[in-house]
């Protein structure tokens, strides 16, 4: 069912079983297809301020990843990005929808490629935004996450979440508000959270895109990639590599943003966007 959604009262409506666990997810405007993919470590949320936009001309099909925000993983599965594309093939089809334009934002980018090279599901377009792809890409916290994860998974949860609250705060360069930090790490909170956070870094790595980057050269569906020229967890510069790395992509930076684009600048990702799907017409 279609609804509609305000940004000051985020959250999905509906629950969808997959074969790695529960998927929380919601469905919003009329027009042609586009899936929004979000990255670690945030969660639906950060789409809030450009949903509104994109539904003036589409449907949008927003999800929370396995072991993120209201989504839960099934005992033994990795919210790896390898599974995280093959939950977003189930979503296609129990969505009911053929070649869906998909938008992918950090591991959401490796997402989604994989989603259309790996999994083999036909895309109208893709646009990656401040994309992990292009490896090594993880960064030194997390590298330092995965190194020493039984530290932090056994440090007391409130100097756990001190340390993860810092962290958000570098993902932007707007100053970020106390209501939308918290937000953002409502997910993460307690020991549950602790857990939450540290099985998705465990399980995310590079080697879950080697197989994409070595087929980039064979995309010929139109692709956008954006980036915040401010983006202190992946360089601007890695998105000039992506988008070389791509057949005919166009490329667009977001001024006064960070590594979440869609907090500091939403409006000019999402006219963007929508710029983008519109000028690619279907047939």
């Amino acid at each position: 069912m279609r609804t509609s959604i305000e940004a000051e009262h985020w959250g999905l409506p509906d629950r969808i079983r997959v074969s790695g666990g529960e998927v929380a997810a919601g469905t919003f405007g009329e027009g042609p297809p586009v899936v929004l993919v979000h990255g670690t470590p945030a969660w639906s949320y950060l789409w809030r301020k450009v949903v509104p936009v994109l539904t003036r001309q589409h449907t949008v099909y927003v999800w929370d990843l396995l072991g993120f925000g209201d989504s839960r993983a099934a005992p033994g599965i990795a919210p790896s990005i390898a599974q995280q594309a093959h939950t977003l093939a189930e979503l296609i089809e129990h969505w009911g929808l053929h070649a869906p334009s998909l938008v992918g934002h950090d591991i959401g980018g490796g997402i989604v490629l994989r989603t259309h090279l790996i999994e083999r599901i036909p895309v109208h377009s893709l646009a990656l935004l401040d994309a992990a792809v292009l490896g090594p890409w993880n960064t030194p916290f997390t590298e330092h996450q995965q190194r020493y994860e039984d530290a932090y998974r056994t440090m007391p949860a409130h100097i756990f979440s001190d340390i993860i609250s810092a962290r958000l705060h570098t993902a932007v360069h707007q100053p970020m508000d106390d209501a939308t930090a918290t937000a953002y790490l409502a997910p993460w909170a307690g020991e549950t959270g602790q857990a939450r956070w540290l099985d998705q870094v465990s399980a995310v790595t590079f080697s879950d895109t080697i197989d994409v980057v070595d087929q980039l050269d064979r995309i010929s569906t139109p692709t956008l990639v954006l980036w915040g020229e401010n983006d202190e967890w992946l360089a601007p510069a890695t998105g000039d590599e992506l988008t070389a790395a791509i057949p005919g992509a166009c490329q667009a930076a977001i001024v006064q943003a960070g590594h979440f684009l869609t907090e500091d600048n939403p409006h000019d990702v999402a006219h963007a966007l929508l710029q983008f799907l519109g000028s690619t017409p279907r047939t």
